[in-house]
């Protein structure tokens, strides 16, 4: 059984939702939350997130070389 206090905030008097909510089946039902997108588990609906600059120091990959006909 999960613990229902990480899905809710309370703000004062009001109730908050921590977690998305999936907009085909409702606001009761959560989407997950996993690295690179939130996802349904009741109805398989999937959002996915925008991925931002990289913080790595690759450098790109260059094209391939252009082969040339050998006579």
């Amino acid at each position: 059984m999960t613990d229902s206090s990480k899905y809710y905030k309370m703000e004062g008097d009001k109730l908050i939702r921590t977690n998305r909510t999936c907009p085909k089946c409702g606001p009761s039902v959560f989407m997950a939350d996993h690295y690179d997108r939130s996802s349904c588990g009741r109805c398989g609906y999937t959002v996915f997130k925008r991925k931002g600059k990289s913080t790595s120091t690759r450098t790109r990959r260059r094209s391939p070389r252009k082969r040339s006909k050998s006579k």
